[in-house]
C-alpha cells in the first residue's frame, strides 16, 4: 500500500515537472514567433505581444529570483518573497480553518433541518457573486469599529471565500449516505447526531476533500486581494503591487512576485492532499479515488 502511495505521489510530481516544462517551452515558441506588437482578429485585440517588456524570456524570470532586492540589505529577491509568502501563508491558514468551521456547521445545519437548506442556501450561493474588492472596504469599516488588528481583514476575507466550497461539498456528503445504513442504524435506534457522527460524517470525507482543495487556494486568493486593495498587509499581494512599479525597468521582477503566490497556492493545496492522504489512508482505494 505504501509502495503504490509512492508509486502515485512520484508520477503525479513528474507530470507536475513535464507539464511545467511544456508551458515553458510552448511560452518561448510563441515569443519567438509571435508578433511583437500583438495583433487582431476580426478587429478584436487578441493576439498577445511578445516584447521583452510584456513577455520576457523564461530564464529572465527565474534569473530574477536569484538577484539581489532593492533596499533589502543584500537579501535575494527569492528569500525576500519567501518572507513575503510566509505572512500570507499564515493568513491563509487562518482564513481556511474558520472558513472550513462555518462551512461545515451551515452544511450540519441544511442537513439536519430541510427548511434551513432550503431558506439558507440561495444565499450561500448569492454570496459568492458578491465582489471581493468592493467587500474590502466593508470589512474593513468593521475591523476599525471593533478595534481589531489589520491581518484579522484579510482573515475574514479569506474564510468568506473558502467557506462556500466546503459547504457545497460536506452538505453533499452528509446527504450521501446510503439508505440502507440509514434504516440500520434507525433500527439500532440510534440518534441523529449519532447517526451523524458514526455514519454521515464518514461518508462525507470524501465528498469534502475537493471542496478543501478549491478552500485552500480559495483562502490565498481572498488574502493577496485584501492585501492588494487595502495595503498596510506586506504579504504577496504587497510584493506584486511593489515589483509591478518596475515593470518598466524590470520587467521580469513581476513574474517573479506571480511565481510566489502560485507557489503558494500549491503548498495550500498539498497540504490538503497531505491530510487527505492520512484521514484515507485505511479506506479502499476506489473511495479514495
Amino acid at each position: 500500500m505504501v509502495t503504490r502511495r509512492l508509486r502515485s505521489a512520484v508520477r503525479r510530481s513528474v507530470l507536475f515537472v513535464v507539464a511545467l516544462v511544456f508551458v515553458a517551452v510552448g511560452w518561448e515558441i510563441y515569443k519567438a514567433l509571435g508578433p511583437e506588437a500583438g495583433g487582431d482578429i476580426f478587429g478584436w485585440r487578441l493576439i498577445p505581444k511578445t516584447n521583452d517588456r510584456v513577455m520576457p524570456h523564461t530564464w529572465e524570470m527565474f534569473a530574477e529570483l536569484t538577484r539581489p532586492a532593492i533596499g533589502q540589505q543584500g537579501q535575494l529577491v527569492w528569500h525576500v518573497l519567501l518572507g513575503y509568502s510566509w505572512y500570507t501563508f499564515q493568513m491563509s491558514i487562518a482564513g481556511l480553518i474558520v472558513g472550513t468551521a462555518i462551512g461545515v456547521l451551515l452544511a450540519v445545519l441544511m442537513a439536519r433541518f430541510r427548511i434551513v437548506e432550503r431558506g439558507l442556501l440561495p444565499y450561500v450561493v448569492v454570496s459568492q457573486t458578491i465582489p471581493l474588492i468592493a467587500l474590502a472596504p466593508q470589512v474593513t469599516a468593521i475591523r476599525g469599529s471593533l478595534d481589531w488588528p489589520q491581518w484579522t481583514s484579510a482573515v475574514v476575507l479569506a474564510a468568506f471565500l473558502s467557506f462556500f466550497p466546503v459547504t457545497v461539498s460536506t452538505l453533499r456528503g452528509l446527504q450521501a449516505a446510503p439508505a440502507a445504513s440509514l434504516e440500520l442504524m434507525s433500527s439500532y435506534a440510534a440518534g441523529w447526531w449519532t447517526t451523524l457522527r458514526k455514519l454521515r460524517f464518514p461518508t462525507a470525507i470524501p465528498y469534502m476533500v475537493p471542496g478543501l482543495k478549491l478552500a485552500g487556494t480559495a483562502a490565498v486568493i481572498g488574502v493577496i486581494v485584501t492585501e492588494i486593495t487595502l495595503g498596510g498587509l506586506r504579504g504577496i499581494g504587497y510584493a506584486t503591487i511593489d515589483y509591478s512599479q518596475k515593470v518598466t525597468s524590470q520587467p521580469a521582477s513581476v513574474y517573479a512576485a506571480v511565481f510566489a503566490a502560485a507557489a503558494l497556492g500549491l503548498v495550500m493545496f498539498a497540504l490538503v492532499v497531505g491530510c487527505e492522504t492520512y484521514v484515507m489512508r485505511n479506506r479502499p482505494q476506489e473511495e479514495r479515488g
